[in-house]
């Protein structure tokens, strides 16, 4: 005859089980996030000179064998952003390095340690780094000088082709980028304020706040007179904010595309920005470059400013989750492949003419 369990040794049972599936769930699912996060590519850690100091970047190499690269230069967007975009990059880069691209990306300046300050920047002067970038590429025995072009995304828009004016690339890839600054931030104002549902009355005070801050722009007016012309309420703007967007609010990419014609341009839009007007890029791009016959424009419609599904960037534990177990699927259906497919077809085409 058996023995019966005692209620407490049971008890204890139990919670030894649960435990142990616990244990065993959360090694399963850590087992799936390090796989997900294995990307098929190598990476180094690399230091650029440039104007006197350092850029700190990351170089990403196919694991295909070959010895000698072509290369995608990144070019951020707004803000403080660091080499790799906190991870959000990778996952495009893996699609270059299975094209056959290495990827070059650089921390802005006081970004993770970066000297420097970002916001210190003109387009100019982000265009100046980026070229620098280039010459230190084509410098690397492991990088192809003749395949070597520039990916950048929204306020790269303005850096892209001063880049491209300074130093010759082979194609370029432009992700929601913005034409004219004024015109982009009047958009972007009344996009939010619709999708907000904000009456008449709030809609017309953001405006003429709006009016307001161009009027001290122009004026070159100091920072000190723009808190006082919002009543003291400055709504996030620091003092070196207003410096960069007093230096940067004239920037329109219209005459400046004039580089890039002859260039093989990507041009990826969304069908959900409410950052930027893609009808106004697209026909800028097509006006300026469609001569040339090298643009490419596609739509992603279910995507937003960034390119991700617009279904997982509307709510916060999609995007973490999905970037925590299946980054490559934050981004819009066809994204990623389109970008591939679109280096592969520039080995093609120049393999076709040599």
């Amino acid at each position: 005859m058996r023995p019966k369990i005692q209620p407490r040794r049971r008890g204890l049972r139990i919670a030894v089980w649960s435990l142990v599936t616990a244990l065993v769930v959360a090694a399963g699912l850590g087992g799936v996030v390090l796989w997900q996060h294995s990307y098929a590519m190598d990476e180094q850690r690399v230091s650029i000179r440039h104007g006197g100091h350092t850029l700190n970047g990351v170089l990403a190499t196919p694991k295909n064998g070959r010895k000698h690269h072509g290369l995608v230069v990144y070019v951020h967007g707004d803000g403080p952003v660091d080499a790799t975009h906190g991870d959000g990059y990778r996952p495009l880069w893996e699609a270059n390095a299975e094209a056959g691209y290495a990827s070059l990306s650089w921390d802005k300046p006081g970004v993770a340690g970066a000297p420097g300050n970002w916001l210190g920047q003109s387009m100019d002067d982000r265009a100046d780094e980026a070229a620098a970038a280039i010459a230190w590429a084509r410098a690397r025995p492991d990088i192809d000088g003749d395949r070597i072009g520039l990916w950048g995304v929204s306020q790269a828009g303005w850096v892209l082709p001063k880049v491209a004016a300074k130093a010759p690339v082979s194609f370029v890839i432009a992700v929601s980028p913005a034409i004219n600054w004024l015109r982009q931030g009047r958009y972007n104002l009344l996009a939010e304020l619709r999708a907000d549902g904000a009456s008449a009355l709030r809609t017309n005070a953001a405006i003429a706040k709006s009016d307001t801050t161009r009027r001290l722009l122009e004026r070159h007016a100091p920072f000190e007179e723009y808190v006082k012309a919002m009543g003291g309420d400055a709504d996030g703007i620091t003092a070196d904010r207003w410096g960069f967007i007093s230096k940067n609010y004239t920037s329109d990419a219209t005459q400046d595309l004039r580089a890039l014609r002859g260039v093989p341009v990507l041009l990826a839009l969304a069908g959900h920005d409410i950052n930027v007007d893609i009808a106004d890029t697209e026909r800028v791009y097509r006006e300026v470059l469609d001569a040339g016959g090298a643009l490419m424009a596609k739509r992603y419609p279910d995507a937003t400013h960034s390119l991700l599904k617009r279904s997982i960037e509307q709510s916060d534990l999609k995007i973490t989750l999905t970037a925590l177990f299946s980054p490559r699927l934050l981004f819009a259906d066809g994204f990623l492949d389109g970008q591939r497919q679109f280096l592969k077809d520039l080995d093609r085409g120049s393999n076709a003419t040599r």
